[in-house]
């Protein structure tokens, strides 16, 4: 059987799973009556809350006789050290481009990995139905994205199909609509290369793990060369050089949605690897005998790190199963077997692990699966990771695009430029503007937040990370201080109401609160220590206008990286189960006057 190998890439919303799905329906995977929804890719509940792919996924159909392997990839910059990954067992890609968006900026830097290891792309530019889109301005401009990134002659001779991957169909001309999705398979067939199998021994490179409590940790490759059988005696050559004998107990090729176990794989599959012993993602499977070695996979560096602590506020262990620091570091050392561009480093104290992430998105999704798993732990400030190049220092710096209603693009360049951002370009789309600037990493933590609350919602932002540059100087921190609660209690109604015009509360009527807990913003700059416990005393003389409805206005509810986003330096949020609390580190108002005095 004809083997192709596919890796699907683009910016995040683009379309990716939902295109996945179409083809999968289209070479019958499943029974006319069997109705498994959409997204089917995004199978944990984290990828279908946020409607986004955090891990890749291998899928594997039929078509005209010919194994189309088919990789499905994030498309958020934060998840870069997964796609750098996967796109090794590739033979092309399809790129796939929005028709009113075009290229984002996700899209050319999953592009860039994909041309720097010589995959033949192949463009799909969907949404075709979108009002005001420009199908064939897009075609022109993914061509001049690649001649920029490098492409060679025959990467940018790149076939296209336009069409609409959720009603369906693709064609080679936007306006002749079409039934179904062949002309993008067929497009496959005949321009993405069948894997060029090499003469020599067996070489497969680990490009990425799987586990199951059966049977342990699963390792996933392609077959470069030679054959694997079951049974079979290999070497494991490490990413330092050593090498390890193991030997292989069961073969998997992957199948529709599953996999399915096999006696022998051919070079050129996609394939699973059971029983195999003390591996990672980057070493390369070889011979028992002569052992040559694949080059090994790079992946970029990490840019931001976070503290993450064991839980000691006032209500540890009421929520999560695991909260000692033993707990939070055997989970953390877990995580990196699979996670490569996670790392965690021991502090002199035993209770607290740095953690070093490529941004805020790549760390909370991992707390918020911790979380989930019942464990309860405190993440302090998200920290950008600053470094000593030629004695001087410096930060990392992203390319940031603002797409947003055209009446308050002059508020987004306000707060970019606030925090050192500098300006490229500014693009009228519609009524729209798409804004690009370059700016540093740590004023994008927290942007977010300010263009939401400014835009009515209707910001679309995306960044990426582009290079290490020299400090460009201080940023301004949050504005306002934060309501600080005075006692351990109950939030009673009387007292919020009573404190309104303070500021705006985080923490609803009737829910449990401690001392030190941040459980509101400050209308002003200073932090304030205020008690939301009292009661209304109750005295048998009636006084004019003593009985006056409470009328609260609702709390604020953060998500986790809002969360993260939100803190200052001496507050840390608590993350349990069912709860976040943000919190002061130093929970008694004696021990923050007596800290600042030092």
């Amino acid at each position: 059987m004809d083997i192709k190998n596919i890796a699907i890439i683009a910016h995040v919303d683009h379309g990716k799973t939902t295109l996945v799905d179409k083809i999968m329906y289209h070479c019958q995977l499943f029974r006319e009556n069997e109705n498994t929804g959409d997204l089917i890719l995004d199978n944990n509940d984290l990828e279908r809350e946020r409607g986004i792919t955090i891990t890749s996924k291998n899928v594997s159909v039929t078509y005209k006789d010919t194994k189309i392997n088919i990789i499905d990839t994030p498309g958020h910059a934060d998840f870069g050290g997964e796609v750098e990954r996967v796109l090794n067992m590739a033979d092309g890609v399809l790129l796939l481009v929005d028709a009113f968006e075009g290229p984002m900026p996700q899209t050319r830097f999953v592009l860039q990995k994909a041309i720097d290891l010589g995959l033949k792309p192949c463009v799909v530019i969907n949404k075709v139905d979108k009002e005001n889109c420009t199908p064939d301005e897009v075609h022109e401009k993914v061509f001049d994205l690649m001649f920029e990134l490098g492409a060679e002659e025959w990467q940018l001779d790149f076939p296209a199909v336009y069409g609409s991957a959720k009603n369906n169909w693709m064609s080679e001309d936007w306006q002749k609509q079409t039934e179904n999705i062949e002309p993008l398979l067929d497009m496959v067939m005949e321009h993405i290369p069948s894997p060029k199998i090499e003469e020599g021994t067996v070489q497969m490179l680990i490009t990425s793990l799987d586990y199951s409590s059966f049977t342990g940790r699963i390792a996933i490759g392609r077959l470069q060369r030679g054959t694997l059988k079951e049974g079979m005696q290999v070497s494991l050559v490490k990413r330092d050089g050593s090498i390890k004998k193991s030997r292989i107990k069961e073969l998997h090729t992957f199948e529709g949605l599953g996999r399915i176990k096999v006696a022998e794989v051919q070079a050129g599959d996609i394939c699973a690897l059971v029983g195999l012993e003390g591996f990672e993602i980057g070493d390369t499977v070889a011979d028992f005998e002569n052992p040559e070695a694949l080059k090994t996979i790079a992946i970029d560096e990490p840019t931001m790190s976070m503290l993450f602590t064991i839980n000691d506020s006032p209500f540890f262990g009421k929520d999560g199963k695991f909260v000692t620091s033993r707990h939070i570091k055997d989970r953390l050392t877990k995580e990196l077997e699979k996670n490569l561009a996670l790392r965690v480093e021991e502090t002199d104290s035993a209770d607290k692990f740095m953690v070093y992430g490529r941004g805020v998105l790549h760390l909370s999704v991992l707390i918020e699966t911790m979380r989930r798993e019942g464990y309860e732990l405190q993440i302090g400030q998200p920290q950008v990771i600053i470094k000593e190049i030629d004695g001087v220092k410096c930060e990392p710096v992203e390319e940031l695009t603002i797409d947003l209603p055209e009446n308050v693009s002059g508020k987004a360049v306000e707060f970019v430029t606030l925090r050192k951002g500098e300006m490229l370009s500014m693009e009228a789309k519609g009524d729209r503007m798409v804004c690009e600037f370059i700016i540093p990493s740590r004023g994008i933590i927290g942007l977010r937040n300010q263009l939401l609350t400014a835009t009515a919602g209707e910001a679309i932002m995306a960044h990426r990370y582009k290079e290490y540059q020299p400090l460009k100087g201080g940023i301004p921190e949050r504005l306002n201080g934060s309501l600080v609660s005075m006692e351990k209690g109950t939030a009673i109604p009387y007292s919020i109401d009573k404190l309104q015009d303070r500021g705006r509360f985080f923490v609803d009527p009737g829910e449990d609160i401690y001392e030190g807990q941040v459980i509101g913003e400050n209308s002003r700059q200073d932090d304030m220590t205020v008690n939301i416990t009292k009661t209304k005393k109750l005295s048998n003389v009636r006084s004019s206008g003593a009985d006056d409805k409470a009328k609260i206005v609702p709390a604020i509810k953060f998500s986790l990286e809002e969360a993260l986003e939100y803190i200052q330096k001496d507050e840390y949020v608590e993350v349990t189960p069912n709860h976040l609390r943000l919190r002061k580190i130093l929970l008694t108002e004696n021990e923050r006057k007596r800290s600042k005095a030092i």
